[in-house]
């Protein structure tokens, strides 16, 4: 066979050059997993990368020698590449020779994927930190075969080095050799079959192993699958985009406030697009303290990832601060995406923000929200558990559990600390990879690290902050743009027939007392319904708790507060009683912006009867989103005067400790303490005794001039002397007196009539709020049909009239 010429059939859509289109990753492969040679043969990314198969007619155990012959310059390299196959290494083109006269390829070198050494460029990545740095995979190997055309128009082999200086890969890892790599016609057929069905690249895999026999006998990875199906995906979109924008336009025309962008021009489209309807600006305006951005959504037949930006209304309902498609989910896209929604929102950044668990998205919002603290969602973390730890839950069924009680139920991070070391020591995970990674971010997870920043939660133990499927019930895997906004709306529809619901029972129905607490009738006219029934929760469970003081540094007094029964479980709360502020160890104030029991049980402990107005959120009062400013204060006056009275008394008491301390110290002290307590004691009895008296009184005071007052020039005109100049002092410190009692009492009047006015806006908006709801029932009733078309018009013509009175009040 030395002079023979060997043929090979050879398919169309070569296989040999395979677009690269992700930096590579640590394995030295891109981080598609495919390899960084642009020119190694077999499967890429794209279509023309996963061509048909080179299938040899002659000798399949044929070794290359030189002098071989072949028909064509890609039949020499598809028999080298099936010879590089059997012995196992990858191959690739490296150099080539052109002719002078017509520029033709006249000679071609196909050399071992491993051949060279990387040419690191020092300008290029002088100036730029390299995130993911790829694995040295070349070691300089000489392995090669060379090529060059005859004039008979055949290609001989003019040169062959068969030894390699690195270790041959076995057959059954072959397949995960680059050039090696491809997908069949039939696979094809399968993975666009499954992939509409919306299966995933994992689930996928699984099939096609399932079907083949085995990984080796498949021949590509799952990463291959995933860029076989991300093509696919692009392709598939390319109708249906403009629909979407379309839709987008149409929404923008009929509102101005509605806001969409779209990354790149219109006319070169790249994927990814955001929107917000004026609906979910405004809610942003009220709510937007605290943001939960989903990327957990595959709701479409495309498998492209649905991020809604979410957070929780004054009902503890999820709502809605708008949405987006993203292509791709690379650190660009979510940067880009961050900055346009905050955009949208006027540029107020949230407090807080839940994410899933990802270094990406991590990255992109400390770029956009440095100030803004980041938690990836804890239920996340839970699934991910199952995943990573399945066989040490199969082995220890148990584990679980205290997995869960040592991350929910730890209430310092030493607790905390403890127990994980514990957990990991018990059950051999000390080394586990993953379990290190999030343990590394705890800080951004594990409730007990994040008890001081406001996430608008109203527990911190019992509600499983999973990610909030605004969504659920409505889209799915096979849900095309097409079939998605009309999904999308009814969704938006819904949630917002249930705020007015909500609103609803909040307004027209009342709450049922459990105490005869002034706290709790405070707490029932301000709250929302549901926000109410949490706090009245705290409320009552007071009454189980016992607070004692254990230290007082003359400003704040520590309180300990424990549970009957319960003593070596103790929380510990700071009060300070002349700013009525007080903090407690479980920080479930500044968590969920609601008191907790043991904050409650001080305050029950030291008569302060109603809550302060700065432990009232407005965002979680019925007033949420009232266009009248109201003062979250108490606006009873019986309410009020036990408030100032509170004060005054806490203020008072803490200061007569402070002078029992100090008068007890020494016999000289602890009589000069008596006798100022003694002269104390008859001023503020005088004191009582002239307000009693100017209380008694009515109507505006007298004038005095009429009383015949004596004034100083006068006393000295008629000679009275030293005397008359004592009356005239008296006669000024009770015109003092007189002219103080009058502005006390004006100042009463006026908080009366300020009170008055503030309860009277108060019902105004209320019932603005009132004939709102109504007027949307009555739009609902209408529209499915449950009343009378005469009637509902009626009746809408004459809430509409009670609104327009109400307005004009």
């Amino acid at each position: 066979m030395e002079n023979g010429v060997i043929e090979f059939d050879i398919g169309l859509g070569g296989g040999d050059d395979g677009i690269d289109i992700e930096p590579p990753n640590d394995e030295g492969e891109m981080a598609d997993g495919s390899p960084n040679d642009a020119n190694s043969f077999g499967s890429g990314s794209g279509d023309t990368a996963f061509g048909q198969t080179y299938v040899p007619d002659g000798d399949l155990d044929l070794e290359p020698y030189e002098g071989m012959e072949f028909e064509s310059e890609e039949a020499a390299k598809a028999f080298y590449n099936s010879y590089a196959r059997r012995v196992g290494f990858s191959t690739r083109v490296s150099s080539s020779r052109r002719s002078r006269k017509d520029g033709a390829i006249i000679q071609r070198s196909f050399v071992c994927a491993k051949e060279g050494f990387r040419n690191l460029n020092e300008k290029r990545t002088k100036d730029r930190e390299i995130k993911r740095p790829r694995t040295v995979t070349r070691v300089g190997c000489k392995a090669s075969l060379s090529v060059k055309i005859q004039d008979s128009g055949k290609w001989v082999v003019s040169g062959f080095v068969k030894e390699h200086n690195h270790e041959l890969v076995p057959p059954d890892q072959v397949h995960c050799l680059r050039s090696h790599r491809q997908i069949s016609g039939p696979a094809k057929t399968l993975i666009d079959t499954l992939q509409a069905a919306g299966m995933g690249p994992r689930r996928i895999m699984s099939v096609l192993i399932k079907e083949y026999g085995g990984i080796s006998k498949v021949g590509f990875t799952e990463v291959d699958c995933r860029n076989y199906m991300r093509n696919n995906r692009q392709r598939s979109m390319e109708g249906d985009i403009q629909l979407l924008l379309d839709y987008l336009k149409q929404k923008q025309a009929e509102n101005p406030s509605f806001f969409y962008a779209v990354q790149g021009d219109e006319d070169q489209y790249t994927g990814n697009v955001f929107w917000a309807d004026p609906k979910a600006r405004t809610d942003y305006s009220y709510f937007g303290d605290t943001v939960t951005f989903d990327t957990t959504y595959r709701s479409n037949r495309y498998r492209l990832p649905f991020v809604p930006f979410t957070g929780l209304n004054h009902h503890g309902q999820p709502v809605l601060f708008g949405c987006a498609f993203l292509i791709n989910e690379s650190e660009a896209s979510f940067v880009w995406l961050f900055k346009t929604w905050l955009a949208a929102m006027s540029g107020h950044s949230p407090v807080s923000i839940t994410t899933e668990h990802d270094t990406v998205i991590r990255s992109a919002i400390m770029q956009v929200f440095p100030n803004t603290r980041h938690r990836f969602c804890k239920w996340h973390i839970f699934k991910q558990c199952q995943e990573k730890l399945s066989h040490v839950l199969l082995k220890h069924p148990h584990f679980e559990a205290a997995f869960h009680k040592c991350v929910n139920l730890s209430e310092s991070t030493e607790e905390f600390e403890s127990c994980w070391h514990s957990l990991a020591e018990k059950y051999d995970l000390r080394d586990h990879k993953w379990l290190q990674a999030i343990y590394a971010d705890r800080r951004q997870w594990v409730p007990v690290y994040l008890h001081d920043t406001f996430f608008a939660e109203m527990s911190i133990t019992q509600r499983s902050d999973s990610m909030n499927s605004y969504f659920d019930g409505y889209v799915n895997a096979s849900t095309n743009l097409n079939q998605f906004f009309k999904l999308y709306e009814k969704a938006l529809e819904s949630r917002h027939e249930k705020e007015v619901k909500a609103d609803f029972d909040t307004m027209n129905t009342s709450a049922v007392l459990k105490t005869p607490s002034p706290m709790e009738k405070q707490a029932s006219d301000f709250y929302t319904r549901k926000i109410f029934m949490r706090f009245q929760e705290e409320l009552v469970s007071t009454l189980t708790f016992m607070a004692s003081k254990v230290e007082d540094d003359g400003e704040v007094t520590t309180y300990r507060v424990a549970k009957f029964g319960e003593d070596h479980k103790a929380y510990h709360v700071r009060f300070n009683v002349l700013e009525m502020r007080a903090t407690c160890s479980c920080q479930m104030f500044e968590f969920s912006g609601l008191l907790c029991r043991h904050v409650l049980a001080v305050f029950r402990v030291t008569n302060v009867l109603t809550l302060p107005s700065h432990y009232i959120l407005k965002r979680w009062t019925r007033n949420a989103k009232s266009s009248v400013v109201l003062e979250e204060r108490v606006t009873d006056p019986f309410n009020s005067y036990l408030e100032s009275h509170t004060v005054r008394y806490n203020t008072l008491r803490h200061e007569a400790f402070k002078f029992v301390d100090e008068g007890a110290e020494s016999v000289e002290s602890y009589t000069i303490a008596m006798s100022a307590l003694t002269e104390a004691s008859k001023k503020v009895a005088l004191a009582i005794k002239n307000e009693g008296k100017a209380s008694i009184s009515n109507g505006p005071i007298r004038d005095v001039s009429a009383r015949g007052r004596i004034w100083p020039n006068q006393c000295a005109g008629e000679g009275q002397g030293s005397s008359a100049q004592q009356l005239s002092e008296d006669d000024m410190d009770q015109k003092i007196n007189e002219l103080s009692t009058d502005l006390e009492r004006s100042n009463r009047k006026c908080e009366v009539y300020r009170t008055n006015l503030l309860s009277l806006l108060k019902d105004i908006e209320d019932h603005k709020q009132r004939l709102s709801i109504e007027v949307q029932n009555i739009k609902l009733s209408m529209k499915d049909g449950y009343a009378g078309s005469s009637s509902a018009l009626h009746l809408g013509k004459s809430r509409k009239t009670s609104l327009s009175t109400c307005l004009s009040i």
